[in-house]
């Protein structure tokens, strides 16, 4: 095979139609590349595949990809991948002031809700040739405002916020300067920030209505923060289904937890417990809490169904390998994070569009933890 000229490696009238040929240096390897003198450009890439940098850069660009004829961008990502070539996305964003970026904000990492979510956000982004960067504000304002900071100055193009605080001035003020925003498991005031949620009302309605059916009249709940939308909007949705059924609601059957957590579950179901009320089945606000729940039913020699009946919320990956499996109501975590992506990219890609909100129908699922009434 013909050596390349390495003084004018392609023809310069018809740079789309040139072959491809071996470099001397590296025989099965294309373009002018020498790897002990320097990395690979954009320019190498392009000379070994016979294009125009441009025409490189748009095969090699996920946004920009779609402008490039199937076979060109094939040739040019197999010359890409022969030189080891890795794109300057750094260079890139500081040229254009776009990132193929976002920020993905996350209040607890180790709550076992969010890793799906974040699942479905990544999965979506790396689609349409964008990353997440992830943070963990442990629900702490002054944490959340540093990262966002942060990220604002590495270009990001928009975040997701997993949030749930009531009063959040930091997406007030984001959403204000028109940086793209979506909420996931909450909503705002404002109907101008998109947002992902799951039917909650609907979900507890449903968990009621199972423990009515297998004969519970007298049930208690185990409520989520009070500062926190998820928390408020569910102990809203257990009084509301309860009144629906026509059943008592004491104030004693009613604890609000002082976070999200199996020790703050089992805090609660102790205060329920000690109060005197008298219920044969706890709804809880999440998972977590329900598993609290298991824990003060075990130190208290109760047993789980056959004393009283628990229902939690969100169906966690692996709650049914506890002993009871928890009847749980599913919230669809990574379909969630996925569509959360795509409200985002349609944010970053048409700034004029008219938001729209998501929401997802939840189920549930029926375990070991409810039996009838005894």
């Amino acid at each position: 095979m013909t050596p390349v000229n390495p003084v004018n490696p392609v023809n310069p009238v018809n740079r789309e139609e040139t072959p491809l040929t071996e470099t001397p240096d590296r025989p099965g390897t294309t373009g002018p590349y020498n790897a002990a003198m320097r990395r690979p450009t954009l320019r190498d890439v392009a000379d070994g595949a016979g294009v125009h940098p441009a025409t490189a850069s748009r095969a090699l660009n996920h946004a920009t990809l779609h402008l490039v004829n199937q076979d060109t961008a094939e040739r040019v990502r197999r010359v890409a991948r022969s030189l080891g070539y890795q794109a300057n996305t750094a260079a890139r964003s500081l040229k254009t002031a776009r990132s193929s970026s976002v920020g993905l904000v996350l209040p607890d990492l180790m709550n076992p809700l969010f890793p799906p979510i974040a699942r479905g956000v990544e999965d979506v982004l790396d689609e349409a040739g964008y990353s997440a960067w992830i943070v963990n504000t442990d629900n702490d304002p002054a944490r959340e405002a540093a990262a966002v900071e942060t990220m604002l100055g590495r270009n990001v193009e928009g975040f997701i916020f997993a949030t749930a605080r009531l009063e959040h001035p930091l997406i007030e003020r984001l959403a204000a300067a028109d940086t793209p925003v979506v909420l996931v498991n909450r909503r705002l005031g404002r109907a101008d920030v998109p947002s992902v949620t799951s039917d909650d009302a609907v979900g507890v309605a449903m968990a009621v209505q199972h423990l009515v059916e297998l004969g519970h009249e007298r049930i208690a709940h185990l409520a989520g923060p009070q500062d926190l939308s998820t928390g408020v909007a569910r102990l809203r949705a257990f009084r509301q289904a309860l009144q629906d059924h026509g059943l008592e609601d004491p104030a004693e059957r009613r604890v609000a937890c002082r976070a999200w957590s199996e020790e703050a579950g089992a805090e609660g179901a102790a205060t329920l417990f000690d109060s005197g009320a008298e219920f044969s089945a706890v709804l809880a606000g999440n998972d977590l809490l329900a598993l609290g729940c298991y824990d003060v039913l075990s130190a208290r020699g109760l047993r789980c169904p056959e004393d009283v009946s628990v229902v939690g919320f969100n169906d966690m990956p692996f709650i049914d390998k506890f002993s009871p499996p928890l009847t749980s109501v599913r919230i669809p975590h990574y379909e969630i994070g996925a569509e959360a992506a795509r409200l985002l990219l349609e944010e970053v890609r048409q700034p004029g569009r008219h938001p729209r909100s998501v929401v997802l129908p939840l189920t549930l699922r029926v375990r070991g933890s409810t039996a009838p009434r005894r």
